[in-house]
C-alpha cells in the first residue's frame, strides 16, 4: 500500500451513512422543531428508502454590529 492509501484509510468517516446500504445520499421528507431548540429532521436513503431520523443543533448566538 502507498502513504496516501493508508491516509484514506485512517480519516474519519463523515456526514451521514444509511444504515441499510451505505449509501450517503437523503431526501429530507420533513423538518420539525423539537425540544432545547434543536432541530428534527426526518430522512430517506434515495437508494434503499430506509428512514432516518436526525436531530440538529441550531447556533442562535448573533454576531455583534
Amino acid at each position: 500500500m502507498t502513504p496516501a492509501a493508508d491516509n484514506r484509510e485512517s480519516a474519519p468517516k463523515r456526514g451521514l451513512e444509511c444504515p441499510g446500504c451505505g449509501c450517503t445520499h437523503f431526501r429530507v421528507l420533513y423538518t420539525r422543531r423539537a425540544l432545547g431548540g434543536r432541530l428534527l429532521r426526518r430522512r430517506e436513503c434515495r437508494h434503499c428508502g430506509r428512514r432516518v431520523t436526525t436531530y440538529e443543533v441550531t447556533d442562535t448566538r448573533c454576531s455583534p454590529s
